[in-house]
């Protein structure tokens, strides 16, 4: 199963080493990671997409709980429905002949086209990473010629909030 994990985490130099070293002393393959400050500029989330099993992701929990520079650990998966989106920049082979079945596509899945060349065209979209591989499927017959995807980010729905005990 996939766990989405929420790690809020002092901001400061070393601190992503740490918590990316943990998962792969443990053996874990990451398979999405995205950091950004957040709304305090002292705080850092952390976005991990994980599979594992129960118990691993109980283990993998209590190690990052102990790292000093950790605030907060929050799987998502347990704590009810959460919001995630990814960025991508997918750049398409494209002839004029198809450039407008390309950007139905693109817009069918409200997509914007960024980038429009005699032999390309470069489509941003950000959404689950569900949708992006629905939207790369289609895409795939026209040509990829790149990708550029960020990490998953996540948040819980509603006014749930994660954040730093006694606050």
């Amino acid at each position: 199963m996939k766990y989405t994990l929420s790690v809020l985490v002092e901001n400061q130099p070393g601190v992503l080493s740490k918590v990316s070293g943990l998962f792969s002393r443990r053996g874990f393959n990451i398979d999405s990671l995205a950091v950004g400050v957040t709304e305090d500029p002292n705080i850092s989330r952390i976005t991990i997409v994980v599979e594992g099993n129960d118990s691993v992701m109980e283990q993998v929990e209590k190690q990052l709980n102990k790292l000093i520079p950790v605030i907060k650990v929050k799987r998502l998966n347990d704590t009810g429905p959460f919001i995630s989106c990814e960025l991508s920049l997918i750049k398409v082979s494209c002839t004029p002949q198809y450039r407008p079945e390309i950007i139905q596509i693109a817009e069918l899945f409200q997509a914007r086209v960024v980038d429009v060349s005699l032999t390309s065209l470069t489509i941003q979209f950000a959404d689950t990473s569900e949708k992006t591989e629905t939207l790369l499927t289609l895409l795939k017959p026209y040509g990829i010629k790149e990708i550029a995807r960020t990490g998953t980010v996540a948040l819980e729905q509603g006014a749930q909030i994660t954040r730093k005990q006694n606050v």
